[in-house]
Formats: C-alpha cells, sequence, structure tokens
C-alpha cells in the first residue's frame, strides 16, 4: 500500500510568479519574518522555522550558485607565490 502524502522538507517552484518555497512542517503558519530581502521566514506559534519563501527565486539561486563557484575557482587557481 503506498502513501500519497509527500515527505518533509518539500520544495515547490511557482514558475510564473518566480517564487521558490520550502516547506519544512505543515504546522499552521502562525508569523513571518524578512530575513533578507526577497527571503521570508515562516514561523509556527512557538516561533520554530516552519517554511522559507524566496521571490525572484531564479535570480536568487542563480546568483548564489555563481558566487559559490566563483569562490571555489579562486580557491583552485591561485597564483603561486
Amino acid at each position: 500500500m503506498s502513501d500519497n502524502k509527500q515527505t518533509l522538507p518539500q520544495m515547490n517552484y511557482f514558475k510564473q510568479e518566480d517564487i521558490l518555497h520550502l516547506l519544512i512542517s505543515e504546522e499552521p503558519e502562525s508569523a513571518s519574518v524578512e530575513i533578507s530581502p526577497n527571503i521570508t521566514a515562516e514561523l509556527n506559534a512557538d516561533g520554530e522555522l516552519i517554511g522559507v519563501e524566496i521571490l525572484n527565486a531564479s535570480a536568487y539561486i542563480r546568483d548564489s550558485i555563481l558566487e559559490s563557484v566563483q569562490g571555489k575557482l579562486l580557491n583552485l587557481v591561485r597564483p603561486e607565490v
């Protein structure tokens, strides 16, 4: 017998709105806090993180990946002194 309920954490991308939503818990959202521009932490009644919403997600993910890769490349190809 298969369980149709998806396991958590769960990630959903809404292409038209360019929003990435990470669901950590199915508890009801009681509050939210903007932790940086376009990134909101969703909290339960106890103030625990239950989700993260990223607006303009495609640009955010692209920039995060490029920054990480560029940093690693700089460490790999440092000129010898």
